[in-house]
């Protein structure tokens, strides 16, 4: 189905079309048309427009008003103070409009997807091999995946990337203790589940540092072995895979308890850009982007100093020959602008690294694989904070881990969902108690700004009440319900009716959903969709405690336009909710 109109773009046009013909020497001019308290719309853009041709604010508006096409779109159009418009739609155009998103059986509900669409490369969910997942891995997995899902839907090409293996010399103690010891992960990987791979992995990682700290010998050919690493060895590498798919298996297990498809073949550590390595640190220096310093390939930048004074560098390579990150970073870059054709590289990483991404991306400029056809950005996450404002921990000052957290949250969901629950058997509790647990926490995390921190309060991220989406999700199940007691009645759009004030409310806000995904999607902003849909549950709560659809039932084309307001909630519910990656069940 073709994309629906929205009724500020149908405003707008009508508008922009009235100022061409009041104003012809003006041009196309913009009449700045914004959502309003005052009135549905409000426009604001006839005084500047007015001091641009030295006109008289307000007469000007007179004259825009004359030349506005209202027809069935419009119900009033008022100049107000100094020159702005007040529009108030009709409630015919706010019915036909919503029965038109209402109509679209692509479950895109009218949403058109974006004019020009590109490549956008998105480096998310980052764990370390061979290391638990803790509450840090949490955000970077659950705003790159909402990021990923908005993308998508607005129909932009996205290639995910998952920057996960390292070449330190955790590796070559843990490859050279396997190699002494080669029965210790002497199983089959199929049969092995994620918390059984974490555990070997664990043991094995605490046997090779005893022996690493306590035997000069071992720690000499532990070290020698990052070397055969980085040099390719097929023996060293084989090995070092198996320690990769170790932890995929635990990887896995953690990302599919976060309801979340990580896929394999969007694995590309560092191990995927070790052939570029050299080449990179060629290019940069015959540029002369990079020069040496003491042996070690370097980029220097002119506002980037430390304390002393002195020039920070970006270090490409080591004085020994060694790779640091910055070498991998660049040659992914190189990889994804030249080989998967990217125009936006986006990285959700911690803001703690943010003065390293801004050292290789102006690197990246400098060699000119970045530029204004190809962007760029950090999109930098906060921390996870406890309810005391410090990061969060456990009690013994441990870094909490993820599945832990997780496992509380579902379990605190399905004592809410079994208080709740009338007619679910155990099962579809320990469902629904997974479904909202686990909303719960991406919820949280998601209706903060990313470069926030924000606080971890489980008893909140639970509750029936507020900004949470446990709120979002029972206002998805009550309109379910009452679409189930409507018996015969089904919802249908009355155009002809006059609204109630909550049921214009409603539809107004109902109708911003396409601007709201537009927005989010282009700013990379999931945050801006949980507001929308908190305050489209809010709108929902008054709508329902304001106008009876069922009980006391009123005539029945009232009835079929109610339900068919309930209908569309859910549906707008659900789809925004899904592109946060979030479950909204039928029954609660």
């Amino acid at each position: 189905m073709a994309s629906v109109t929205s009724l500020s773009d149908s405003v707008h046009q009508r508008l922009a079309a009235a100022l061409s013909a009041a104003l012809p020497q003006a041009g196309s001019a913009d009449p700045l048309l914004r959502r309003s308290d005052r009135a549905d719309f409000q426009a604001n853009g006839i005084l500047a427009l007015a001091k641009k041709e030295k006109a008289n604010p307000r007469e000007l508006a007179t004259r825009v008003v004359a030349q506005v096409e209202s027809g069935e779109l419009l119900r009033d159009i008022e100049v107000s103070g100094p020159g702005f418009l007040n529009i108030t739609v009709s409630d015919r155009a706010i019915t036909e409009n919503l029965s038109a998103r209402y109509a679209d059986d692509t479950g895109r509900l009218g949403v058109p997807p974006a004019e020009h669409p590109g490549t956008t490369v998105i480096d998310y969910a980052q764990p370390n091999v061979a290391k638990e997942m803790h509450v840090g891995h949490l955000r970077s997995a659950v705003i790159g995946d909402a990021v990923v899902q908005l993308l998508e839907f607005t129909g932009e090409n996205v290639v995910r990337r998952h920057h996960i293996g390292d070449w330190g010399t955790q590796f070559g103690m843990l490859i050279q203790y396997l190699d002494e010891h080669p029965h210790e992960l002497d199983h089959d990987s199929a049969e092995v589940s994620g918390e059984e791979a974490m555990s070997n992995l664990d043991r094995l990682y605490k046997a090779s540092r005893k022996l690493f700290d306590s035997d000069e010998e071992f720690k000499t050919r532990a070290r020698r072995r990052v070397v055969d690493l980085q040099a390719g060895d097929e023996k060293t590498l084989a090995m070092w895979q198996k320690f990769v798919d170790e932890s995929k298996i635990y990887f896995f297990s953690v990302f599919e308890k976060l309801d979340m498809e990580i896929r394999d073949a969007d694995i590309v550590g560092e191990s995927g850009y070790n052939d570029m390595l050299a080449e990179t640190c060629r290019l940069l220096e015959e540029s002369g982007v990079a020069v040496r310093s003491e042996g070690a390939l370097c980029v220097f930048f002119d506002d980037i100093k430390g304390p002393d004074g002195k020039p920070v560098p970006l270090i490409v390579q080591k004085s020994d020959g060694g790779y640091g990150y910055a070498a991998t970073d660049l040659s992914a870059i190189r990889d994804r602008v030249f080989s998967l054709k990217a125009d936006s590289l986006i990285y959700v990483v911690d803001a703690r690294q943010s003065l390293h991404f801004k050292m290789v991306f102006e690197t990246a400029r400098k060699a000119g694989w970045l530029n204004d056809d190809v962007k760029a950005y950090q999109l930098a996450f906060g921390t996870v904070l406890g309810k005391d404002g410090k990061p969060f921990k456990t009690r013994e000052g441990e870094t909490v881990r993820l599945v832990d957290l997780l496992d509380e949250a579902i379990d605190r969901a399905s004592a809410v969902v079994r208080e709740k629950a009338q007619d679910l058997s155990e099962e579809e509790i320990a469902e629904r108690g997974a479904q909202v647990g686990v909303g719960a926490v991406k919820y949280a995390d998601l209706s903060t700004s990313a470069n926030r921190d924000y606080k971890f309060d489980l008893d909140q991220m639970v509750s029936l009440n507020g900004d949470t989406s446990v709120y979002l999700q029972y206002a998805y199940a009550r309109i379910q319900s009452i679409l189930r007691k409507a018996g015969e009645v089904r919802p249908a759009a009355h155009p002809e009716l006059e609204l109630h004030a909550a049921e214009r409310a409603l539809g107004l806000h109902l109708d911003a959903f396409a601007e709201t995904v537009t927005e989010a999607a282009r700013e990379y902003a999931p945050h801006k969709m949980t507001a929308y849909l908190y305050q489209l549950a809010s709108l929902y709560t008054t709508f329902y405690d304001k106008c009876p659809v069922i009980k006391p039932q009123p005539p029945q084309d009232i009835a079929e336009n109610r339900l068919f307001l309930c209908d569309i909630t859910a549906r707008t519910l659900h789809r925004g909710m899904s592109l946060l990656g979030i479950r909204t069940p039928e029954r609660l």
